[in-house]
């Protein structure tokens, strides 16, 4: 009954089949590893970049401008906070609790910390001057702590706590300018004054009268009630998308390996029931040429459509 096996179609059916289902595997295997390659890659870079982020704290100005290698790196400044321009975050989650940021700006000299720049922004003529006059300080945005509450609640802002006076050393993670679209960010505009939506020298241009840099530091230990922010990673440095695309092509070689099996089974039953109707003497009915419109039929038609009445 399975002699169908040894037809020429068949032997064609046969070698496909057993050449595509290794191939389809192979493929999926080699895109799995392809998978597991880029995944192990990242975590080796995440285990590098936490090891250099437990290091010494380095200066501020050997980490600008920030980068997706130096961003979350330890650093350190010495300058003076502005407590004239302490700003608050709003709207920021730590430890699924809605709260907001502590922002105050230290005015940073250069010339100690060894700064390089960092694409800060100029707030006009009489900034340039103050600047200037000043010997080169520059502002460096420093999230002080978070704490929980509403921003625009009074018993919540009564427990920020001010900032230290007089020369202070801020050590914490570096980070780089916020942009509109990132988590927590509101660059919507419309905040009360002392708010701000989104940590970046563009955004404080226009508050401040002196130059800020193109970055900001969480500091690692927060005063009084506030609550140090853990740094975040730098865009760029999650798992590559390609890492996925490998993911998706290892399930779509198995699924066409699953279908080549499925469609041998299947044209298999379907030759193997056929040859089995035959052996029993079982034959499809031949199909029967339509009659064309206006001719004769023929006795069977003509006995088949007669009516019971012409046969009484």
């Amino acid at each position: 009954m399975y002699r169908f096996l040894l037809t020429p179609r068949w032997w064609v059916i046969n070698v496909f089949t057993l050449l595509a289902i290794p191939v389809c595997l192979f493929m999926g295997s080699w895109q799995l590893s392809r998978f597991e390659t880029r995944v192990n890659t990242h975590n080796q870079q995440q285990d590098e970049a936490s090891a250099e982020r437990k290091a010494a704290a380095r200066p501020l100005g050997d980490l600008l401008p920030v980068t997706a290698k130096t961003s979350g790196e330890r650093t350190t400044a010495t300058g003076r906070y502005d407590t004239a321009h302490q700003l608050l975050v709003p709207d920021r989650r730590l430890d699924d609790r809605d709260g907001f940021y502590v922002l105050t700006l230290l005015r940073v000299d250069e010339d100690k910390d060894g700064g390089r720049g960092g694409g800060g922004g100029k707030a006009g003529g009489s900034g340039e001057g103050k600047a200037g006059a000043e010997g080169g300080a520059k502002a460096l945005p420093v999230v002080r702590g978070w704490l929980p509450g509403d921003a625009d609640d009074p018993a919540a802002t009564a427990k920020v706590p001010a900032p230290p006076s007089g020369e202070v050393t801020v050590t914490g993670a570096l980070q780089a300018s916020e942009h509109q679209g990132g988590d927590g960010v509101s660059a919507s505009g419309g905040l009360p004054r002392g708010q701000l939506g989104m940590i970046s020298a563009a955004s404080l241009v226009n508050l401040v009268p002196y130059q800020v840099y193109d970055a900001w530091v969480t500091s690692a230990e927060a005063p009084g009630a506030l609550k140090p922010v853990p740094p975040t990673a730098a865009e760029g440095t999650g798992l590559d998308i390609k890492a996925f695309q490998n993911l998706g092509y290892t399930g779509e070689w198995f699924v066409f390996a699953g279908f080549v099996v499925f469609m041998w089974f299947r044209l298999f039953r379907r030759e193997a029931e056929t040859a089995r109707d035959l052996a029993l003497g079982i034959t499809p009915p031949e199909p029967t040429a339509p009659t064309a419109p206006g001719a004769d039929p023929t006795p069977d038609d003509a006995e088949r459509t007669r009516s019971p009445s012409a046969t009484a």
